[in-house]
């Protein structure tokens, strides 16, 4: 925690203070000049307090394979994409940008999906500074663009594939003709494990342990150890089963189009974009919110107070997280582990790490049940159950394996909690950057990777967990102490103590600090503005891609 808040200040305080700073900078790292543009977006950051001005690798990342197309192929894909299912297009012409659904001959709003229309009001401020162009938008949560290897590596192998894609051949789902697993991994290399079929899926735990015994290390300690969205499935396929956006029912495109996506997955080519969820404002979504009045207030009306949060960690949410192709693995899914994990109830046993005394340096481990664990610390459970027909033993086997609050809650009940944990659903999460806001602070798991990775700093504005989450046992008892059945199993003498001094008061310091870190992100670079400048600099870089003479629209000073 300290090294991530030093971390943080030094990538603050070596930010560009002038327009000569900045474009320096930008030669320094990408070994080009900026697009033309980039002084009027300079202007654009400057005027609206925005902090973070030289952390956009990610755009560069996600445009960097778009250079080996001409920019006339560029501008074809693009159209074209279009025509693709659950793509719209948002068309900049004369300044004035307009979303369009052209597969239904819509030109207007009514057919067009959320994430179009979000796009728009991203770019609303300085449309009338951005040239000619059309962006494909996609309209799912889920990336889509998964490339072979082969055809990354020799470009021409894609000129049949983007006929192939609008052909009548082409469905929007995969209806039982494959699965995005299979076509995650043939962007592996041809000599990864991913390639070879007999470890494209995992057999058993024991041939896994096999596996990693041969490999020299643990696959699980490796995948519980990644929490930056990295792990690499192609060199350990077998962790691939329980991550649900393997399994979803929608058809990936192995053509490089320019889509633009809210997020994307390790192996995945979309370019990022803010979500329309932390740009717009609506009851589910945003802290504050005021759904009589429209308008957003600082403090959300329902939020409590640190000292009467309770020292749970709380989730809810529904029963979904992938798809069903194939069907059958729903139960490895990222929520469903999760909740049966918090759900246990069995006396089998976790072992615990705690400071004995409280807020002393003196630590012991401890076997604790976790049934009597959970119960103290968990409060997790689906509010809604979705997809239960292609789970296995349908509605009734779900019910019975999984804990389901029928009371169900509102966005302002989270804030009753210190600990709130953020999970991926069908894709990325919507609900993040309004957790962040909150006064409480986010565990956050994910694979995806977005938009905003270069300016958060994980361990100072939220905890981040493994895809796994079997540390947030220790987590917990680090910020918060040992429970009461941790206690019992120590045989501690803490148990003389009253309740409320056996809490670590160091502990729940820097607990309320990442929570209030957190908020000030939100505030400070998590704004829309701050969203608006990411969209502006990734609009002019990709209006360079598409002249025709890409060099004449540099910027140089």
């Amino acid at each position: 925690m300290d090294d991530a808040e030093a971390a943080f200040r030094e990538r603050l305080s070596r930010q560009s203070k002038t327009l000569a700073q900045a474009v320096a900078e930008y030669r320094k790292r990408f070994k080009r000049d900026p697009p033309r543009g980039f002084d009027d977006w300079w202007r654009f950051v400057q005027d609206n307090g925005v902090l973070m001005v030289d952390e956009y690798n990610a755009i560069t990342e996600d445009l960097e394979p778009f250079w080996d197309i001409s920019p006339e192929e560029f501008r074809l894909r693009a159209s074209l994409a279009g025509h693709l299912p659950s793509i719209d297009l948002v068309r900049v012409r004369n300044g004035e940008g307009v979303a369009v659904n052209i597969k239904e001959g819509y030109d207007n709003l009514d057919g067009v999906g959320a994430r179009a229309k979000g796009f728009l009001l991203m770019i609303e401020k300085f449309q009338r500074q951005l040239p000619d162009m059309d962006l494909p938008i996609n309209t799912m949560a889920e990336g889509r663009i998964l490339v072979p290897w082969e055809h990354r590596r020799y470009p021409n192998l894609t000129t049949d594939g983007v006929a192939d894609q609008l052909s009548g051949r082409y469905s929007p789902d995969w209806r039982g003709e494959g699965n995005v697993w299979e076509a995650f991994r043939r962007t592996c290399e041809p000599g990864s494990p991913a390639r070879h079929l007999f470890s494209s899926s995992r057999a058993s735990p024991s041939t896994q342990a096999r596996l990693s015994q041969l490999a020299g290390q643990s696959d699980e300690v490796t995948f519980a150890r990644d929490v930056q969205g990295n792990y690499s499935y192609c060199k350990h396929p077998w962790a691939h089963n329980s991550q649900g956006h393997f399994f979803s029912d929608w058809r990936t495109i192995p053509v490089l189009f320019p889509i633009f996506s809210p997020a994307k997955a390790s192996g995945y080519l979309d370019i990022r974009v803010p979500s329309h969820y932390y740009h717009g404002q609506t009851r589910r979504y945003t802290y504050g919110w005021d759904a009589v009045n429209l308008e957003q207030h600082r403090v959300d009306h329902m939020e409590t107070p640190w000292e009467m949060k309770s020292d749970q960690v709380f989730w809810r949410g529904a029963s979904t997280g992938g798809g069903s192709s194939p069907p059958g693995f729903a139960p490895q899914y990222q929520r469903h582990r999760l909740v049966r994990m918090a759900s246990d109830t069995t006396d089998n046993n976790r072992t615990i790490l705690f400071a004995d005394p409280p807020g002393s340096t003196t630590y012991k481990f401890v076997d604790v049940p976790t049934g009597p664990l959970n119960k103290e610390i968990m409060d997790v459970a689906f509010v809604k159950v979705v997809d239960s027909s292609n789970f296995p033993g349908g509605i009734g086997a779900l019910l019975r394996d999984h804990r389901f609050d029928e009371n169900g809650v509102n966005l302002g009940d989270h804030w009753k909690h210190k600990y709130l944990i953020d999970v991926d659903g069908m894709g990325y999460s919507g609900r993040f950057f309004s957790f962040l806001e909150s006064d409480s602070a986010v565990l956050k798991a994910t694979v995806y990777r977005e938009f905003f990775e270069e300016w958060i700093q994980p361990w100072l504005h939220y905890i981040p967990l493994s895809p796994t989450y079997h540390e947030i046992y220790n987590v917990h008892a680090f910020f918060s102490g040992g429970t009461e059945s941790t206690l019992r199993a120590a045989n501690s003498s803490a148990l003389q103590l009253a309740p409320a001094q056996r809490k670590p008061v160091d502990g729940d310091r820097r607990l309320r600090r990442i929570a209030r870190a957190g908020k000030q992100w939100k505030r400070t670079l998590g704004r829309r503005v701050d969203m608006e400048a990411y969209v502006y600099r990734l609009c002019l870089e990709y209006a360079r891609l598409w002249s025709d003479d890409r060099d004449s629209t540099n910027f140089t000073l």
